[in-house]
């Protein structure tokens, strides 16, 4: 199984009879998983169901869903306001004699405001379920697209990360070969410092300089880092293969050999180790940069 980013983008649409509505879900790093929903107003009882339907697929990143509805009113039909008609024909016959007896006429009927109501077509509430059904189905396929884009982008990051461990492992065989000989090293420092100090060849005894030179080369000795190094690449090779989210088990590994790596240089005797240890230093900083961007 590849590598999964915690950043994409999905989205779908959907309709039922005048309703057209569309998703939009985006994803972003996040410490954890971490939904916000945004629907019109009357559709909030989407929310929860649309959490849970979140958490289903995903394990991290900051998740956003919003939810955007459109409703198509093509058919309208007129009603009379009876109610307000007979109001105004009775206020005629009780103004009986102070105004004309003559029958209003129909246009003016309808011409009073409010005697004409403009009646669009409700939504059956026996549909309401079935329509929210539909909608959420329509989720569940933005989700599925969001889960492809993030599928997609942690194959670029799984390629990254790849490339860079196996920079770092080469500079981990370069070091073992530098800590091959770094006895000797010390041992001609050591004689090469004594004798710039007393400016005369040294005349420190054999067995003395023996014993420097063991002190140094055991405060020196990074074999331990270099295995560990070792190990922790082979660790984080398994992760990349795994079945499940390894983001925080990655970024566990990176603090690690970066830890290692810090070690290196500080007992570092030689310049060639030093730039060892800072070269892998950087490859590590790359590898954490991609890595905290995985589920």
């Amino acid at each position: 199984m590849s590598l999964s980013s915690m950043t994409g983008f999905g989205r779908a649409e959907g309709r039922h009879g005048h309703l057209h509505w569309n998703w939009e879900a985006k994803s972003v790093n996040g410490r954890s998983l971490d939904v916000r929903v945004r629907v019109p107003n009357g559709y909030d009882r989407l929310e929860i169901p649309a959490k849970k339907s979140v958490a289903e697929i995903f394990g991290r990143g900051s998740v956003s869903l919003m939810l955007t509805v459109e409703v198509e009113r093509e058919e309208s039909t007129l009603k009379i306001n009876r109610q307000l008609v007979e109001q105004v024909l009775a206020l005629q016959e009780e103004l009986d004699g102070r105004v004309s007896v003559e029958p209003p006429r129909i246009e003016t009927l309808l011409g009073v405001k409010g005697a004409i109501e403009v009646v669009e077509s409700e939504d059956d509430p026996t549909e309401v379920d079935g329509i929210d059904a539909e909608i959420l189905r329509s989720l569940t396929t933005a989700l599925e697209d969001l889960r492809r884009s993030r599928t997609e982008e942690g194959d670029r990051l799984e390629r990254i990360i790849t490339d860079q461990l196996s920079a770092l492992e080469t500079l981990r065989s370069k070091a073992h070969a530098c800590d091959g000989a770094r006895v000797e090293q010390i041992r001609d420092r050591i004689s090469a410092q004594l004798a710039e100090l007393l400016e005369v060849p040294s005349s420190l005894p054999e067995e003395r300089l023996a014993q420097e030179v063991a002190i140094l080369a055991t405060k020196a000795d990074v074999r331990e880092e270099i295995d560990r190094i070792a190990a922790h690449c082979e660790a984080m090779r398994e992760l990349l293969v795994a079945a499940e989210p390894v983001g925080r088990r990655l970024d566990f590994l990176c603090q690690e050999l970066n830890r290692e790596a810090n070690t290196l240089c500080s007992k570092s005797t030689t310049d060639a180790l030093t730039k060892i240890g800072l070269a892998s230093k950087a490859a590590i900083d790359q590898i954490r940069e991609q890595a905290q961007n995985v589920e």
